[in-house]
């Protein structure tokens, strides 16, 4: 089975409220709702690919001295087996945008529950609800 790594932010505002992205139609789990981010390339470092998505995708900048490990999922899919390292973020330049059609939600910890979420990213709802 391939093993994909995928980096997550759990990009947090000054009201402690986490940002969520919902998957575009066209995209595998359109529809449901994660924490940004995307896969980490040959030769990059999660926290490198953290930094390139949230550019790519938010139009944000933070830098790798802003991004806190937390915790990480790993979950098998039919198909590949995920890897994803969580962090947390409460630095960036810029205000957060939809930048590929996607749609934008500052959730309150308590609250990520009422989102469908892809499977691998559940088990880190409850971190972030006591972390938060």
């Amino acid at each position: 089975m391939t093993l994909l790594l995928v980096a997550a932010v759990a990009l947090i505002d000054v009201e402690g409220r986490v940002l969520l992205a919902e998957r575009p139609a066209g995209k595998s789990l359109a529809g449901l709702w994660e924490f940004p981010g995307g896969k980490v390339e040959p030769d990059e470092t999660p926290e490198a690919a953290l930094i390139r998505e949230l550019h790519e995708e938010l139009g944000i900048e933070t830098w790798q001295s802003c991004l806190a490990p937390l915790s990480f999922a790993s979950h098998a899919y039919a198909d590949f087996h995920l890897l994803m390292p969580l962090f947390a973020c409460r630095k960036w330049g810029g205000i957060a945008h939809a930048r590929e059609g996607q749609r934008l939600a500052w959730v309150r910890a308590a609250d990520l529950r009422n989102y469908p979420m892809p499977a691998a990213d559940l088990p880190l709802i409850p971190i972030l609800r006591d972390w938060l």
